[in-house]
């Protein structure tokens, strides 16, 4: 990962720590997986009735299994496979502007100590997992 995308990352990370933010995002891919096979169980043995029955069933399942796995944002974020922090990293840079850091420290140094610059890179990370990543956001108290 470039050293930029990385600084950028960590002061994500560094930003939602503090706030004590986690997030859940949906797991479509096993929701979806458990569906299937509810589908496919239900076809197995009441055919055609059985499929539709198996994967309303199976959706249901599907849904309650994956419901609620909160994580910390950084854990999520340091997760993003490097094309999703690729993209993250454009949208914070289209707020940083041409902002200049030598390491992570100063970009965090920099972003934290201008609180209009901070709040808009929060409002950029937080829009971007909970509309592109289609995570749910909450606020640990």
């Amino acid at each position: 990962m470039a050293p930029r995308v990385d600084d950028v990352m960590r002061l994500c990370c560094d930003l939602s720590a503090n706030q004590q933010i986690k997030a859940t995002v949906k797991g479509s891919v096993k929701g979806g997986l458990v569906a299937g096979v509810g589908a496919s169980l239900g076809g197995l043995l009441g055919g055609p009735l059985g499929i539709a029955v198996g994967g309303a069933v199976g959706g249901l399942l599907g849904t309650w299994m994956t419901s609620g796995e909160f994580k910390p944002l950084p854990q999520i974020l340091m997760e993003l496979p490097p094309t999703q922090q690729q993209d993250l990293y454009r949208n914070i840079m289209s707020v940083l502007g041409n902002l200049d850091w030598t390491d992570v420290a100063q970009l965090t140094a920099l972003v934290k100590g201008n609180t209009a610059l901070r709040q808009r890179v929060q409002a950029t990370l937080l829009n971007y997992v909970t509309k592109v990543l289609r995570a749910e956001v909450r606020y640990v108290d």
